[in-house]
């Protein structure tokens, strides 16, 4: 395997604008997010026009590079859009268009030709011929797909140029498909998944109906409230930074267009701060605090995904819903030389609780809420309103959009 730099690229999912600014705060060198055509996630807000200028010019004013997805297959009535969108991205002077299509990547050279073009991991790439194929193509970083291990990917390295970037998933959700190529939701939703509109029919609760009994149900498995036969495990790789640099991937890309803001901040921070650790001191071990941070975010139970030879992400058979044990209380909009915080509720909390206080680049910080005003300095037991302005107490001063959570009862 390929000794690669102690410095990964860390890209985080950008969704809309609030999710862009959280993950630029918590520590992403780069983020990907699409307009709002030609994307893979229609349920994410994504961005118009207007907003995707600046959305570009806010990133890069943070010194954080902006990937643009055009990863979709589209038909034939949406090639037409496809020249004045890549022309668009081309003005803006984005970082990358990340793709999957050969006419979109005919275009892109013709519309775009300045920007890199990044293979997506809808191309299901999972060898080294692809990798050097794609290359020769005019890529300038391949995706990987998620199904491989990490040896497969150590000896595309050692096979492909080395001026060919790789980037791999390391969080996040699985796909049951293979490299998101699915059918299913199209068959069973009427919604294309491969055109970004993903119903996630995988997630369903199913069982069997035998032919001449009609009205019977039967669970798949032995299992009284049936089973989630297709239901994946979410990703997490954070125990294993050494092991992905080892096996030479520049970019450790986290899922999640879709998520909240907290989820992307949250996540982002952790990974930051193992990288960070890692490069300090690689013999060092990864404190548990770090991998107890992205269990406190919305997640199903954790695996490693196909990474280790022989696994595989398995299923999550209890539920289609994910995992959620703490919420965010409020965000910090500004913090006095008293500590006194101007924040704008999120989740209702009252005096007595206790929270905990998530910034970048540190542990979270447990928070007794001893006291607690209206935007007026008018003692108050709980903000009733959302969205609220409530100001309180914490114990260090802190810069705008760190986040306080609380423990669901």
């Amino acid at each position: 395997m390929d000794k690669r730099p102690l410095s990964p690229e860390l890209l985080s999912p950008a969704g809309d604008f609030e999710k862009l600014r959280f993950a630029a705060h918590y520590g992403a060198d780069a983020v990907y997010l699409a307009g709002k055509a030609f994307g893979m996630r229609r349920a994410s807000a994504n961005f118009a026009d207007g907003e995707l200028a600046a959305a570009v010019k806010y990133a890069h004013g943070r010194g954080v590079k902006v990937y643009i997805t055009v990863n979709t297959l589209p038909r034939n009535g949406e090639i037409e859009g496809l020249p004045e969108f890549l022309e668009q991205i081309a003005e803006l002077k984005a970082d990358g268009v990340i793709l999957s299509d050969l006419g979109v990547l005919s275009l892109c050279k013709k519309y775009a030709p300045e920007i890199p073009v990044h293979t997506s991991t809808q191309a299901s790439v999972v060898n080294f011929e692809s990798a050097r194929m794609w290359h020769s193509l005019g890529a300038e970083r391949v995706v990987l797909a998620r199904e491989l291990t990490l040896s497969e990917i150590g000896e595309i390295r050692a096979k492909t140029p080395k001026e060919l970037s790789l980037e791999a998933f390391v969080h996040g959700a699985m796909c049951v498909s293979y490299s998101g190529r699915c059918l299913l939701s199209q068959y069973m939703a009427y919604r294309d998944p491969n055109r970004g509109d993903c119903a996630q029919a995988c997630r369903w609760k199913y069982r069997l109906s035998e032919e001449l009994r009609p009205g019977k149900y039967m669970p798949v498995f032995e299992d009284d409230s049936g089973t989630f036969i297709f239901n994946s495990r979410d990703l997490c790789m954070i125990r294993h930074i050494p092991e992905l640099l080892r096996a030479g991937i520049d970019s450790f890309k986290i899922e999640g267009r879709v998520k909240t803001a907290y989820y992307v901040a949250a996540v982002t921070n952790a990974y930051r701060r193992a990288i960070d650790l890692y490069k300090s001191d690689p013999q060092k071990s990864l404190p548990d605090e770090l991998f107890n941070e992205v269990n406190k975010v919305s997640h199903r139970a954790y695996g490693t995904g196909f990474y280790f030879d022989g696994s595989g992400p398995g299923e999550y058979y209890e539920s289609p819903d994910p995992i959620r044990e703490w919420d965010v209380a409020a965000v910090v909009d500004e913090c006095n030389d008293e500590n006194l915080a101007l924040c704008t509720q999120k989740n209702r909390f009252f005096v007595g609780d206790t929270l905990e206080l998530l910034e970048p680049g540190v542990p979270a910080a447990e928070v007794l809420v001893s006291e607690l005003y209206d935007e007026n300095r008018n003692p108050i037991r709980s903000a009733p309103h959302p969205q609220m302005k409530i100001m309180l107490r914490l114990p260090r001063k802190t810069e705008p959009m760190a986040i306080l959570r609380r423990k669901r009862d």
